[in-house]
Parts: C-alpha cells; structure tokens; sequence
C-alpha cells in the first residue's frame, strides 16, 4: 500500500469543508496517482471534470497512462491527457492531466472553468513560471467568480506555512514518507596526481562500482542531454551483458521515453541516464540505486541584454531529497551522492522559483489578457522582480502586443492566441502579412523544440529550413523529431494546404521581427564578431561559414555578458532591415564627451537600438546639448569622478542606512542608484557650466539633497544626526561610512558615565563605538557600553593605568566624571 493512502480519509474530509487545501507528500507516496481517483466520486464534484497540472509532458502522460490501467482503461476514457501536441480527451473523461501552460489557456478562454469541479497542482514545490501563474489566476476566479471550485496544491519539499497563509490559512495534509528507507553514501571525486578525475568519468566509475556491488536498477541523475550521451559513450563498453541502457530527457522520442520508465524485461536489469526530468512525478519501474551527480541546469534571464542563458550548477537540499526518494519505491533502496557531506551542509535549501529568474514576457502578456497592468494586481507567492517585469513590457510594447497604458492590443491577442513565445509569435502574424507563413511557423517551431541538427551543422538557420522543407537531408537527423517540429509548425500555419511551399525562406527577414534587439553588424575587419542592436557583443565560431555575413540575426545565444556565442542566427541585409523596421529606426541629436578634445561635441545619429547607421557632426552644442554632454561624460567616467568630499560621502551612508530601514521610502543614492538618478539631480545644477572645470565647482551636497523632500531632509537631520553629545558636553562627528557604522570615536575617559549604548533611527540602529586611549590609539570596539564597562574595561584599567599614569583610571567609571584631558587639567 502506498503511504498516500493513510492520509486519504482526511485529505477527503478537508476538501468537503474547505476549497482550498495544500498536501504535502513527499517523493513516493504516491500523491500524482491515487488522489486524483480517490476525488472522482466526491460529491461537490457534481458532474464536473478534475483537472490535475503536471510540469511536464511525459509526467502528464506517464501519469494518466498509470491512473488509466489501474482503472483497466486507455488513456481517453475515465482519464485523459493533453499537452501542446498530444492529446487523448474523451466524452467520458473526468480526470484531465494536462501540461501547466494548458490551465492558462482555459482559464483566459473561460474564466469561470464551469467544466471543472477542482484545479490540482501536482509537484508545485518545482515552482515553475506557469504554475505561479495558474495558481494566481485560479485564485482569483475562486474568490471573485467560483467560490466553490476546488483547489488542491500538492508539493514533496516546500514552505507549506508560506503558500498556506498566502491562500487564506488553507488546512494542510501530510503524508508520511517514503514506502522504503533509502541509504545515503557520499562518494566525491578522489584526488588524484593533485587533480580530481572529470565528473563524467567519475560518474561512469561509481556506475561500474553499483552495478558490482548493488543489485536492481540504476537511475543516474545528470545535468543535461549533452552529458546523458557523454556518459552514455563512455559506459557502454563496460556494461554487463545482462545491463541495458536507457536515457531519459526531455527532447527523446516517445517510445524511448517508455522503455526508459517500463520495467526492464526478465532476468535483466537497466541503468537510466536521466535529467531533472525523472526527479518527480515518474515512477520508473524497477529502481532500487540513485547515482546523484549533484547538478542542475536551469534557465537564468539577464533582463539587461534581454537574453537567456543555461547555468549549471548544484541542486538544492529539497532537489537532492526528490532525488534519493527514487530509490525507495518498491524496496529499501541505496543513493550514492557524488559530493562530500560536508558539501551537503552548504546546499541552498530550494531551487529559486522560475519566477524570480525567467523570461516574464509571456508572462506579461498573459496579464494584460486578463486585465492585469501590473503583476501586483493579482496575488503570489513571489512577485516578479521589477527589472524582469520592465524588461518584458518594453519588449511587448516594441513588437506592438502591448500599448502605451500596457493594455494588450489586437495584435498582441493575435499573438497569444498562437500558444508560443510573444517574440515568435509576433514573427509568426508578420510572416502571414509578407507572404511567408510556411517559413513563419516553421521558425518558431524549430525555436519551441530546440535545435534539430545539433552546433555541428553550424548556426545558420536556412539548414534547418531546408530539412523541414525536404531539401536537405542531414546525417544521423532525427526522423520523429522531424516529424515532431513539422506537426507543431502545421499548427501554426492558417488555413493552407500542406503541399503549400513560400515562394522564398527569408530567414533572416522574419527573425529581425522576434528578435529586434539581437542584430548583429560584422566589426570592422574582424569576421565572426558583432556588434548587437542590445549593445552587446557576439561571435559565431571560428569555422562558421556565415561569419562572413555583413548583417545576421542572432536567434540563439549562450547569454554571455561581454561576448555571447551564437549557436542559430541568419543573414539579413541593412535595405530590408531598414524597410521592415522604420518605426524602430530613430534620428535623434545628441551630445557626447571628447575625453581626448575635454569638451562636448554634438552629432545628429541614426539608430537601430545600439546600432549607428548613420552619423553627422553638428555645429557647437547649444546649452542643453552641453548639459546632456556632461551627464554622458559623468556615465562614462564613473559617479567617483564628481567633485566628492566628506560631508557627501556621509549623505550618501546615512540616506543608505535609512533605505536599509525603509526601502519603499528612501531613494537608493548608491554609487549605482545616483547614476540611474543622474538627469533628476544633477541636471538641475548643471545651468551656466560649460565645461569639466566648472563641473568640479558644483556644491554637490546640495545637489545629492535635491533628492530629498523637505521633511525627509529635517528626518534625516533628527534620526540620523552627523555629531552625537557625549558626557563632555562636545559634540563628536559620526562616521556612517565606517564600516559597521555609524561609529563614534572617542577617548576613553570622555565617556565616563555613559552608561548605555547610544542608538540611532528610532533605536533601530546603535552606534558602534571606537574606545580611544589617551594617544588616540584604539582600545576597544563595542556596540554593547553597559557590558564594555562591566566585563571589559577592568581589564583595560589594570594594562592602562601605568602606561597613562596622568590620566584618571577609576575603578568605577559610571560614576566617575568625563574629561578630555588629564587628572590635572580638568578638560
């Protein structure tokens, strides 16, 4: 019996008096399965459909094939599925698992769901982009539209306390723990000659080693389908005749998916070489040995270059548990961990939530659809970060799907509803409009299943084109992959008939429509390296024949910050870019900084993002034009380059120290910050200075106050003062840029009688104070006074007193009067 089955009972309970409840399962318990059938009879169901949310395809299908056999069906009866390409839906079905981006479809087309009595969230703890989103809009419908629509979110490792109060204190169920216990033992790589092995030969030894000594199957955990084939290569000389070899990733056919998760046949047994793909969801039949290598690859958005790149890096704590509960399933299992217990400890405890790292183009989109401007009219669990959410509404505004308000236009409904990235589908409307829609589609479906030849084929993308077309037949290509982008680019297409080919393949063309911002203009007398219309730099490899293209479009990058690498792009050419994107195309004057000449000069330029078409001198800059040339010249030079002096310095940490505290209130003024800040408080000053000379004569504190109103220049005055009163009656200067600040600095015996620790901001922040002796040499550091006078001074006192015979040592120094100077002088 699985262990879901003990908490049933009042998992059924729960939703008959409550809409919303969260289950916490961990791996193996058999949650993805059972709850959906143990739902299908309840009575609030009345006549409706279940709904259950996978992360992905082959879990959404793996998992109605089981729930359908336990009911002795096919997937389509009682049970059904459907993801982007697949779907096996039928008039009898009840219980529909379905890919986490295909709620987001039902919810925008009917926002009641009146066909489903309950919206579950399986493997939630994964906290994908779509699932945040599903759940944010599934809440809204439940608490404006549906009040009584089940919502049921199952998570293995997750901050169930969090996502509890977010949705309204929901009632939680626990399940307990693995059917089987699972050793752990950590096997990091050995050193050897003073270097450790490759983890991939690592990976293959410690293979060879379970295979020895550990009977069952084996499923290895790697980072990515380039190293699953490395692994792969490297193992299968050695494997045992009655040993076979399954990989497992996202892109593998169908029916290699299956053999991989299907019991190996009699008296045989299989090692599985899988990605992220086998952590959840997926029972794999047969697996009693985890081999963890410890990685993760993830998608990380650098909403700067707009540009996404792959990181690899370690799994969490709560990844590394999903992991190793793979092994328990159908008997006390072992997990082999390729790092040290001691790495163990420095795991960070979850996987960011995609939320926070991904792409929030779609995303934005899909709010506009529902009505939202900004992502903090609907509620999450994390809202996404502002830089990612300004990133996406430019990008959304520049390829006319978003208006001016950030409301969604025509086009950009046009758009969504093709299912596919706004970029492409953006491309994919245009193609239609030019004559192309073959050409369209087939693009972007090349760019939702990734690349079809490999980086051996090289980058341009024509190749490709060519191999859907029929016109080119690569070695060793992938027929079911084949097959696969043709169907996904059919879906695409409007109504034509399939022995329809455009009279051309404009790649290029229609790529500089999705991607805009990754133009890339060969560098002068330097092949295969480009300037990008984003302003950053890239390069094909050194053998790419399309290197010598004057204009490419760079579709595909690694996201590198100073030079990315292009993996697929295409040759285009100024004439039609010019053409195609004149609205985008600007003629602006502006002024720069001659660092060389030390003046201002002015220029009329036209533009393709970062990319100068064209330039003209003009004559000498006017006022504005000078200013503007200044602001640049302070970019370029850095904000060091202001004429800084102590009382700015201190501005500058106090005001810090505030937006520490109060974030939301306080503008950042960091070196950064001020620069972001440059036109708002600086320009301003700027009236009548001509040149650098007359910049350094600016009263800078003056200027950085401007940022500030009234009343929180007189706060900062009052919570934050620049001189504190010490027993003395003198008033000594704070230092807040100290580290650790602000600190106070003062001799000893001045601060005879100050008995407790000074503090700052409302009592947020004490003072950190630098006891001095008599020669100004530093005695002792404290942000605790009472505790310095009890536990520590007597120990000064007795090492002091004979090295400073004329100034006073009392024995108790709370008592005893301040003085600056000696026993004598009375200061």
């Amino acid at each position: 019996m699985l262990p879901i089955e003990q908490a049933l009972p009042e998992l059924i309970r729960e939703l008959d008096q409550h809409t919303t409840v969260l289950l916490q399962a961990p791996p193996g318990a058999g949650k993805t399965t059972r709850v959906p059938l143990a739902l299908k009879d309840a009575s609030w169901r009345d006549g409706r459909k279940i709904l259950m949310l996978e992360p992905r395809r082959l879990a959404a299908r793996s998992a109605a094939g089981y729930m359908a056999r336990q009911l002795a069906e096919k997937p389509g009866q009682t049970v059904g599925y459907r993801t982007r390409l697949d779907t096996r839906i039928g008039a009898d079905t009840i219980i529909e698992v379905v890919t986490e981006g295909i709620l987001t479809r039902l919810i925008q087309g009917d926002p009641l769901l009146e066909d489903y009595a309950a919206i579950l969230f399986d493997e939630f703890h994964e906290r994908s982009l779509q699932a945040d989103l599903g759940l944010a809009l599934v809440r809204e419908t439940q608490q404006v539209l549906r009040p009584d629509l089940r919502v049921l979110v199952m998570s293995a490792t997750l901050d169930t306390g969090t996502l509890a109060s977010m949705l309204g204190d929901a009632p939680v169920v626990s399940s307990e723990g693995w059917a089987f216990p699972v050793e752990v033992y950590y096997r990091p790589p050995r050193t050897l000659a003073g270097r450790p092995p490759r983890l991939l030969d690592h990976v293959v030894t410690v293979i060879r080693e379970a295979l020895a000594e550990q009977p069952g199957s084996i499923l290895v955990f790697l980072p990515g389908a380039g190293e699953i084939r490395k692994v792969e290569q490297l193992l299968r000389p050695h494997l045992p005749a009655d040993t076979r070899l399954a990989p497992l990733y996202g892109n593998l056919k169908g029916d290699a998916q299956d053999q991989a998760i299907e019991p190996a046949p009699e008296g045989q047994r299989k090692v599985v070489l899988a990605t992220a793909i086998a952590e959840t969801s997926l029972t794999i039949e047969g697996v009693r040995v985890v081999v963890d290598a410890g990685q993760a690859r993830r998608a990380v958005f650098d909403p700067n270059s707009g540009m996404t790149r792959l990181v690899t890096g370690r799994v969490s704590r709560a990844a590394a548990e999903q992991r190793r509960g793979r092994a328990g399933r159908i008997e006390p299992g072992v997990c082999l961990r390729l790092w040290s217990e001691t790495e163990q400890h420095s795991l960070a405890d979850y996987t960011p939530p995609e939320i926070l790292e991904a792409d929030l183009a779609p995303l934005a989109l899909e709010l506009a659809q529902w009505g939202a401007r900004a992502p903090d009219d609907l509620e999450w669990l994390d809202l996404p970060p502002k830089a990612h959410w300004a990133q996406a509404v430019d990008l959304l505004q520049w390829l006319d799907l978003l208006n001016g308000d950030g409301g969604i236009t025509d086009h950009g409904r046009q758009a969504r509803q093709l299912g596919i990235h706004p970029r492409l589908a953006h491309m994919v409307l245009k193609g239609r409009e030019l004559g192309y829609p073959r050409t369209a589609a087939r693009l972007a479906a090349l760019f939702e299943e990734r690349d079809l030849l490999g980086r051996g084929a090289g980058a341009d993308l024509v190749y490709r084109l060519q191999a859907l077309a029929g016109y080119y037949r690569a070695p060793g290509l992938d027929s079911n992959r084949l097959d696969v982008i043709r169907r996904a680019a059919e879906r695409l297409l409007p109504h034509r008939k399939a022995e329809d080919e455009d009279n051309a393949m404009p790649a290029g063309r229609l790529l500089a429509f999705a991607y805009p911002d990754r133009i890339g203009r060969r560098r002068t007398g330097d092949a295969n390296r480009y300037q990008l219309s984003n302003g950053r730099g890239a390069r094909l490899a050194d053998d790419d024949a399309l290197g010598s293209q004057q204009w490419i479009v760079a579709a595909d990058l690694d996201g590198q910050a100073r030079e990315a690498q292009v993996f697929l792009a295409a040759a285009t050419d100024r004439t039609t870019l010019e053409a195609d994107l004149a609205a985008h195309i600007l003629t602006t004057e502006e002024a720069l900084w001659d660092d060389r000449r030390g003046t201002v000069v002015a220029r009329r330029v036209t533009r393709l993002g970062a990319l100068v078409l064209a330039e003209q001198s003009l004559p000498d800059p006017g006022p504005e034009q000078i200013q503007q040339g200044l602001l640049n010249a302070v970019r370029q030079k850095g904000i060091g380059s202001l004429p800084w002096n102590e009382a700015a310095r201190q501005w500058q940490a106090r005001v810090q120290q505030m937006r520490r505290l109060e974030p939301e209130q306080w503008p950042d003024v960091s070196d950064e910050g001020l620069l972001v800040l440059l036109d708002q408080w600086l320009a301003p000053f700027l009236a009548g200075v001509r040149n650098w000379k007359g910049l350094q004569q600016l009263p800078i504190v003056n200027a950085l106050q401007s940022l500030l109103s009234w009343d929180q220049q007189q706060r900062l005055s009052r919570v934050l003062p620049t001189t504190l009163a010490i027993p003395t009656g003198q008033h000594l200067r704070l230092d807040y840029t100290a580290e650790n600040g602000p600190v106070l600095a003062a001799k000893l015996q001045a601060l005879f009688g100050w008995r407790e620790t000074p503090r700052l901001a409302d009592g947020r922040i004490p003072v950190v104070i630098h006891l001095l002796s008599p020669a100004q040499r530093p005695l002792a550091v404290t942000a605790d006074l009472k505790n310095f006078w009890t536990q520590v001074y007597p120990e000064v006192r007795k090492e002091m007193r004979g090295r400073y015979p004329k100034h006073p040592w009392p024995e108790d120094p709370l008592t005893a009067e301040a003085k600056m100077g000696t026993k004598k002088s009375g200061r």
